[in-house]
């Protein structure tokens, strides 16, 4: 970063929680977004179709893309994305899912 570069480095952390109401409809869409996918190799592709069929954890995994989530949002450049799935079980009354909680963590901006 040169002497004059005013950009500030921001990690925004999601934690989304998503009822899957129709497994068959996300596998379908994953596979269709694989199969739109003309820069994919074909031994990936196969594994990865394998994955998105099996698992609809991949299959969503697949079809969420960072990317997509911050491509709108003005004056921002994605640098770098993780992201994963995985079954879960959740109760909404559990304290353990309660959103206003903060996570420990200190944050710079003090927003948690």
């Amino acid at each position: 970063m040169s002497a004059e570069d005013t950009s500030r480095f921001v990690r925004l952390r999601v934690d989304l929680v998503l009822k899957v109401q129709d497994e068959d409809e996300i596998s379908k869409a994953a596979l269709r977004r694989l199969a739109a996918d003309a820069e994919l190799p074909p031994g990936e592709r196969t594994q990865a179709e394998s994955a998105v069929t099996e698992d609809t954890a991949e299959a969503l995994a697949y079809l969420v893309d960072p990317f997509d989530l911050v491509s709108d949002v003005p004056g921002v450049e994605l640098q770098q994305a993780s992201w994963s799935s995985e079954r879960i079980e959740f109760d909404p009354d559990s304290s353990d899912w309660d959103l206003d909680e903060d996570d420990g963590e200190d944050d710079e901006d003090g927003i948690g």
